[in-house]
This record gives structure tokens, sequence and C-alpha cells, in this order.
């Protein structure tokens, strides 16, 4: 008895400060859910907001360390701007013209092995680069894969996790709607393709100092980045096909060497179209179905 008195003030002392503890931490997960709540409620109190545009990358925030995430930077200087303006008939005919050139874009699986002058797929990927991105973040990445061995390395794990997206992982109607396109999980442009454009997302900024910075809707901003480059590409006469890879993120990212902080969005086979090229005939849909006048 006397040894358990003399231990009882220590117990006691230990057990107070486990229930100080455990008070503050269920104090704090309260919060953080009455905060998720108040979120929620205004949410739904703003039914004009777009839950697929709620920025899921700032979240993660809450369960790292403040301290590993760089502060906001100094106002951006603001400077005149003056484009050029056109009159009504020279903005329609560029208009008629731009969308003529578009048009003709199409998604090609044959492509020529012919060499590509590097400066153009450097003005290409500097035109991809003017995107407009949330905050000026600019979250893109665009690897250029000229390599021989490199994309011979891509087309392996491609086609490995193809096969299995299209046997096991792929519903029979997505399988027979890529059949009708005659599409297979065989790439052999990505051996053929003189450059391979990976682009990949920032997820976050990592700055000199080793802190993250805020990248806000990182998948849009690349998405839109995207189009602005197949854009650029055909204007140059030089073709591709948007190509998304399931599951094999991660383990090209391993071999580009790239940082845990960039997922892959987009893989593109850039460069002439082969002499043999086909493409699919198909029509697109009219202005009526894609455009509303309000």
């Amino acid at each position: 008895m006397a040894l358990f008195s003399s231990l009882t003030p220590v117990f006691l002392a230990v057990l107070c400060g486990v229930v100080v503890v455990f008070f503050i931490r269920s104090f704090q997960k309260k919060d953080r859910k009455s905060n998720a709540v108040v979120s929620k409620s205004t949410a739904k109190s703003r039914p004009w907001v777009d839950e697929d545009l709620q920025d899921t990358e700032l979240n993660s925030r809450d369960e790292e360390e403040e301290s590993e995430w760089a502060a906001g930077e100094e106002d951006v200087p603001h400077v005149p701007y003056a484009p050029a303006r056109y009159a009504g008939d020279v903005m329609l005919n560029r208009a008629r013209e731009f969308y003529a050139l578009m048009n003709g874009r199409r998604s090609v699986r044959f492509i020529s092995p012919e060499p590509v002058p590097r400066e153009v797929i450097d003005y290409v990927i500097r035109t991809a680069g003017t995107s407009p991105s949330g905050a000026h973040t600019e979250p893109w990445t665009f690897v250029v894969v000229g390599d021989a061995e490199v994309k011979h390395k891509i087309r392996e794990i491609v086609e490995e996790e193809e096969e299995i997206n299209y046997r096991q992982r792929m519903g029979d109607k997505w399988v027979s709607d890529l059949r009708r396109m005659r599409t297979t999980w065989v790439k052999e442009y990505l051996d053929v393709a003189p450059y391979l454009i990976l682009v990949f997302k920032q997820t976050h900024g990592i700055r000199s100092d080793g802190r993250k910075k805020t990248h806000y809707y990182s998948e849009i901003s690349v998405s839109v980045a995207c189009g602005i480059l197949l854009a650029a590409l055909n204007n140059v006469g030089l073709v591709t096909v948007t190509s998304t890879p399931l599951n094999c993120g991660p383990h090209l990212r391993l071999l580009l060497r790239r940082p845990a902080n960039e997922k892959l969005l987009m893989l593109l086979p850039v460069g002439f179209p082969a002499r043999d090229a086909t493409v699919p005939d198909l029509t697109r849909k009219s202005l009526d179905d894609i455009m509303v006048y309000l």
C-alpha cells in the first residue's frame, strides 16, 4: 500500500495529462468538423457554386505542417495592355481561317518517323506555356522525349497496362466503342513518332527554400494548356493523338525522373502524318448542338 500510495500522485499526474491532450485533440477535431460543416452549409446556400471546381488540393493542407507552405508574395505590378484590334470584316475572315485550320485537325495514329526540327517543338511548347492558370502558378511540365530507347520503354509500360485495361478494367461498352475507332492496346506510334510529349500537372510548386507553393485548379489549368498545345501543333502541320494512359502515371514518372508533386495528365506522340495515314471519317456536331445564345 505504501508503494501504491507513493505512485498515486505520479499516476494521477500522467492521467490528467492524457485527459488534457485527449480533450485538446477532440476540440481540434470538432473545430475542423465545424468548419467543414459551415463550408458545406455555405456551399448548399450557394447553388451556383460548381462543386467540380472546388480545389480539393487545398484541402490536403489541413493534414500537413503549415510551415511547409510558403506565404503569398507581393502584389504583381500591372502594365498597359493594348492588343491588336481588327475591323469587323477582318475579324470575321480571321475567325473563318482559324476555324478552317482547326477543323482540319484529326487524331492521327499513323505517324512518320521523319525528323521534326527541335526549334519548332520549342516554340510549340512556348505557345502552350502562354496558357492562363490559377493565380498564374503555371502548374505544368512538358517532358519531350526524343531518345529511341526511352520511347521504347514508355511503349512497353503503356502497352502492358493498356492490355490489362482492355481485357479487365474497361467495360465491354468502352472496349466496343474503341473497336469502332480501330483502337487497341498496341501503340506502335510510341516508337515511331520522332517526339513524345508527356504533360505533367504540378499538384503544388516547390520554392528554392524547399517550401511548397499552392497551385490552384492545377488540372483545369493544365487541361487548358493542352488545348493550346494541340492548336499549336496543328498550326505547324504536325499531328498527334491525345492519350491518357490509365495506371501508367507513377511508372512513367519514375522512368522520366519527375518529382512526386508531378502527375501525368496526357501523353502525345508528335510528328508528321505517315504517307499512308488514315483517320476515322467523322462529323462534328453542328453549331446549334454546341452553342446556346441567351
